[in-house]
């Protein structure tokens, strides 16, 4: 159903009972990602998956910054009667449910941050990550949303993906194809990596709990996801085989074993860090 937020209009799907867990899926997804995963989680938790600004049925397609829509998630916490939830993201979504966490830490039960990042290093990398990102968007406002499609799927990042079974390759360009070209250049322009707050230097300061997932095959988050668990006071890493940037998509089970695990055993030991 859809959530007024701060005059915008967000499609949330609210499903399950018991711990609530929020789902964020990354750019040129939407919230149907997790359709599989929630079959295996709502008999146990309380799943809240959202269509992030610019994607699915969410009616946001002007740039909102990171701050402004982690905002808006604290106002859609406070209208689901949720004080305080795990946060799992995936990739955009991970760096929203980070910037979350730093922003909104009270809010925060624990993270699991699926091939993300806590933006870049220095201020002229951001600068420089802004500049491409204007360009993506404008491939995506003069060329269209099928030939930017056609590019994506193409970067080094998915590569691993063409190994997937045909009827789950079309299944995920399908799920892309169904965004629009306005809302995916707004998201890049408002959200993108360039221009999210860099969360580097206050890792340290991060007192949840956090499961770092990242594929073995994506060499380029890995080396990301190693240089966190080293700054990090509570985490841990988790290596998946025979995966790339999509682990929740390339190796579904093993993601929602680690998952579940993991929250599991902190609700077994209480170990909810308040």
């Amino acid at each position: 159903m859809y959530y007024t937020l701060n005059d915008k209009e967000y499609w949330v799907q609210d499903q399950g009972s018991g711990t609530p867990v929020v789902l964020l899926h990354g750019f040129t997804g939407s919230s149907r990602v997790w359709d599989e995963l929630v079959v295996n989680w709502k008999s146990k938790y309380r799943t809240i998956s959202l269509d992030l600004p610019g994607h699915g049925k969410s009616k946001v397609n002007t740039p909102i910054s990171m701050e402004g829509f982690c905002k808006d998630i604290t106002e859609l916490l406070e209208k689901l009667s949720i004080p305080k939830a795990i946060f799992v993201g995936y990739s955009m979504g991970g760096r929203v449910a980070l910037s979350f966490a730093m922003l909104y830490p009270n809010k925060v039960h624990s993270l699991v941050l699926e091939s993300a990042s806590p933006g870049l290093h220095q201020s002229h990398e951001q600068v420089a990550r802004q500049a491409k990102d204007e360009l993506l968007a404008k491939m995506l406002e003069n060329e269209g949303l099928s030939t930017f499609i056609d590019y994506w799927t193409t970067i080094p990042l998915f590569e691993s993906q063409k190994r997937l079974p045909k009827q789950k390759q079309l299944a995920i360009r399908s799920e892309r194809i169904n965004q629009t070209e306005t809302g995916l250049a707004s998201s890049l322009r408002g959200m993108g990596t360039g221009n999210q707050p860099s969360w580097w230097d206050q890792l340290a300061g991060l007192t949840i709990d956090v499961l770092l997932i990242v594929g073995e095959l994506d060499e380029k988050f890995v080396k990301i996801a190693k240089e966190m668990d080293e700054i990090f006071k509570y985490s841990q890493l988790q290596l998946v085989a025979d995966a790339g940037h999509a682990v929740h998509v390339e190796q579904t089970q093993k993601f929602v074993t680690i998952v579940s695990d993991f929250i599991d055993k902190k609700e077994q030991d209480n170990e909810w860090r308040t």
